[in-house]
């Protein structure tokens, strides 16, 4: 059954559209022509065209029902065989692979055609930041013709290095350890922002560009206390930081530096899961994090504080940074709300998976609830201020 969001210009089914969206014919600029013009890719994301096509993405059911060719296409593209086993994933379909040699990589394949941008832009910034120092990345393995990704016959992929360590969603989140994942992700923000990957400007529904057509969602809200709450911080987001946004840096970005996208390594803090990267507001990696770490009613920002220290230790905010984060934090974590009770009522064998983080932002969005836009900047200045835990 297909879902109907009515929109300020009309309406959509989505899963009605399916195709990829060039830029030429959404009437928005090539990607090339928006590096170092930060106004342009927001312009391009906050179309209803991008925003069509980005939701009709996730309306998808997941790639984990299509047949499961790994191990063929292992054989075939890399010359390797071994055990393979499912791992989750929303969207592609996401595969261990256990090598003889002992060695245990990550296979990502798809048929949909809209994957061979999302995988064009993950193989090219992990492979860009094979040199940086400071966090943790994946390793590209390229196939056997020397390529990053492979395309033939319908199916598109890529494999990975695996990432060995604990999910900051399992570790406790000690201020020790989020003042070095705040560190960390403000040097692979510093690494992103030297990348040069192409489809950055693809549909991606997390750009913040699309966040204010997330209120077409609330239908599949819970409860009315949650809608509340998300109505309040969306608004906020569209009179107050939205106009703003297009002021501060932007670049290439993670764009979902989650606890479950973030490890603590033998190495140090790693990333992994660039799907929903894009051209975006460099801060809106902190905020996306941040928001996952408010979890103490006791302090103003949760907890985020430490993580926030981190990252400012490394790239120290603008004046008009800290002042957006806490209302980008409340934004994303608003964004999540909403997306994923959507994504839930589609696919509900999937729906614990999928809601995975929604507690902990519904908890968090209550912790920010008080803060204004000026004791907001205060709790922002005062956690940049404040030195290692």
């Amino acid at each position: 059954m297909k879902d109907t969001i009515s929109n300020r210009r009309g309406s959509f089914e989505l899963g009605a559209c399916t195709d990829r969206i060039p830029d030429e014919e959404a009437g928005q600029p090539n990607i090339s022509m928006a590096v170092g013009r930060d106004h342009l890719p927001f312009a391009a994301a906050s179309t209803e065209a991008h925003f069509r096509a980005a939701a009709a993405m996730l309306a998808m059911r997941p790639g984990s029902s299509e047949p499961d060719m790994s191990a063929a296409l292992l054989e075939r593209h890399y010359g390797l065989a071994g055990s393979i086993a499912t791992l989750s994933s929303e969207v592609e379909r996401t595969v261990e692979v256990n090598l003889s040699d002992g060695r245990r990589l990550i296979l990502k394949t798809s048929t949909r055609p809209e994957a061979i941008d999302s995988f064009r832009f993950q193989t090219a910034a992990m492979a860009g930041l094979q040199r940086a120092a400071g966090f943790v990345a994946p390793e590209v393995l390229h196939t056997t013709s020397g390529a990053l990704m492979f395309e033939q016959e319908g199916v598109c992929g890529y494999l990975q290095t695996r990432i060995e360590g604990i999910p900051l969603h399992r570790a406790m989140p000690t201020p020790d350890l989020l003042f070095r994942a705040g560190s960390a992700l403000a040097r692979l923000d510093l690494a992103l922002g030297q990348v040069d990957a192409p489809a950055a400007q693809r549909p991606v529904l997390w750009h913040v560009g699309c966040w204010p057509r997330l209120m077409e969602l609330q239908q599949y809200l819970p409860s009315a206390s949650i809608a509340d709450s998300v109505r309040i911080a969306m608004a906020e987001y569209v009179e107050f930081v939205e106009p703003q946004i297009s002021n501060v840096a932007w670049q290439v970005t993670h764009n979902d530096p989650s606890p479950f996208n973030m490890m603590a390594t033998d190495q140090g803090i790693g990333f992994i899961d660039f799907g929903d990267g894009c051209w975006s507001p460099r801060i809106q990696d902190l905020a996306i994090a941040a928001s996952h770490v408010v979890t103490d009613p006791a302090l103003p920002l949760g907890g985020a504080e430490h993580l926030i220290a981190g990252y400012a230790s490394v790239i120290a905010l603008s004046s008009l940074e800290a002042r957006l984060l806490v209302g980008l934090m409340r934004a994303r974590q608003s964004a999540l709300i909403l997306v994923n009770y959507w994504r839930a009522h589609l696919f509900p064998s999937d729906a614990q998976y999928i809601k995975k983080n929604v507690a902990r932002a519904e908890h968090g969005l209550a912790i920010l609830a008080p803060l204004g836009v000026a004791s907001g900047e205060a709790a922002v200045l005062a956690a940049m201020s404040s030195s290692l835990p």
